[in-house]
This record gives C-alpha cells, structure tokens and sequence, in this order.
C-alpha cells in the first residue's frame, strides 16, 4: 500500500470511533481499572492491529467493540450508531476457531449464513463455495473438522467470519495457536482477502511484528490500566514480508516504544 493511499484512507469516514472508554472489573476484595479513557478513530475498510503484552486490555476492548462487553464510562460508535449489543455487521474471531465438529467445512460456512433468511438456500451454497475458494479450501470443502490441520481450522473460521458480509470484522489473536510457517502463509492470506473485500478489520495481538505485516496503522497498548500509548502508522506496500528489514525496522521502533512504556509504568506504580 502507497502512503498516498494511506493519506486518502486517513481521510474515509469513520467506521469506528471509541470515545473515552474505560472498564472496571470488580471483584469481592478489589476493583481493577482494566481500561482507562480510550479514544480511536478507524476509518472504513482500514486494517488496524491493537498490539501490547498480556493484561493491558486488547481483548476486553474487542468485546466492548462487538458488543460483548459494556464499557463503565465512554461509549463505541459503528456508523454513528452506539455500539450497545453484539450486531450481525460486527462479526469477532476468536484465538479457538470454534468449528462444529458435526459439520464439515461446508456446513461450518453455510452456519454462519443462518443469520441471512433473505437468501435462497442456492444462494447461501455459492456464498459458501466462494468463500471457501478465497481461503482456498475449496478442495476441503466435505473435510471434517478431525481432517483440518490447525491452519486450515482458522482458514475456515475466516470463510464463516466473511460469508455474512460483516461491515467490520474484530479479529482475537487468531493465529496465537499456530505454528511459525502456518502463521506466515496466513499473513499474506489475510492481506489478499482484505485486499480484495476491503473489510474494516481490528486484528488484536501480543505480536510485535504480526502487527506491523498486517495493520495499516498500530495501536500500542500498556498495562495497569490499559491505555493507549502511541499510534504508529505502517508505510509498506502490501503484501508485505514479515521477515524484511524494512519491516523489521518498524517493529523494531514499536517494541522499543513498548518498553520504554512498561519501565515507566512500573516506575510509577512503585
């Protein structure tokens, strides 16, 4: 992608907006602030990652974006609207692809086409079949979930994910479970799909690097509360090479931000 095309992206209409979000959890013997005055702007069809360690909030403010969870203070707009309940235009994959083990790989797409009674049952089995060629699994398609390696699990998660046609897809750590080589192959998978359907796409990782390969712009996280630290945004052409130095160099910038912001976290909790 050309920063030109990034400037124009800059300057699409917001299809997310966080406004000053923050989340408690309360528990019998304690109160945890677990985010603290979050404020976003994703514009449609960006591919924004939400990176930091483990406990600064990424997942909690996925769920408040789908709906999942209610933020205590700030709201989420989608289009405008209060994002208040989970929404067939906001769909969320998870780290587990949560596949019906009774269903092959067809039957787990046609699932998440359930939602959509305005279809035909052919039209329904050629979103399906198109689907399933984008991740390409079309040769895959009577596998049962026991037959499916761990990636071509995830592979169809993201064809039941993409077959409604959400607006927006919040995507949890997907590739967390994988193996090096299977994440990699993903990594140019998932920017061809976004390529061609243009999804607005919140991606949320502890992965420096799987950051910056998929997101158009980075959002870098610390603990205690969560916050939003720094905003980096990724000049590279797609698709891109998570091993080149170019791109080594950005995450290289991110991770040195990331622990400049823990360090001073830890200096002033003590």
């Amino acid at each position: 992608m050309s920063t030109k095309h990034l400037e124009l992206q800059a300057e699409a209409p917001a299809k997310l907006v966080v406004e000053r979000v923050s989340k408690w959890f309360r528990t019998p013997r304690a109160q945890v602030k677990a985010l603290d005055d979050i404020n976003l702007s994703i514009a449609e069809g960006e591919f924004v990652c939400l990176v930091g360690p483990s406990g600064c909030g990424k997942t909690t403010l996925l769920d408040i974006m789908a709906g999942l969870t209610k933020a205590d203070e700030g709201r989420v707009l989608c289009d405008g609207d209060a994002v208040e309940t989970p929404g067939r235009h906001r769909l969320v994959m998870f780290q587990e692809p949560a596949l019906f083990p009774w269903l092959d790989a067809f039957g787990n797409v046609m699932f998440g086409l359930k939602r959509k009674p305005d279809l035909s049952d052919a039209e329904r089995r050629d979103i399906a079949d198109y689907h399933l060629r984008l991740v390409g699994l079309e040769k895959f398609k009577n596998a049962y979930v026991h037959e499916l390696s761990g990636g071509m699990k995830q592979r169809v998660a993201l064809a039941r994910a993409l077959a409604p046609d959400p607006q927006v897809l919040l995507m949890d750590e997907p590739f967390a479970a994988l193996d090096a080589m299977t994440r990699e192959q993903l990594y140019g998978d998932i920017q061809d799909i976004w390529h061609k359907r243009k999804k607005t796409i919140v991606f949320v990782t502890h992965d420096v690097r799987e950051a910056a390969c998929l997101g158009d712009r980075v959002f870098l996280m610390s603990p205690s509360p969560g916050r939003v630290r720094e905003e980096f945004t990724v000049p590279l052409a797609r698709s891109r090479d998570i091993n080149s130095p170019e791109l080594a160099a950005i995450a290289q910038r991110i991770t040195l931000a990331l622990r400049n912001h823990l360090v001073l976290s830890r200096e002033a909790a003590e």
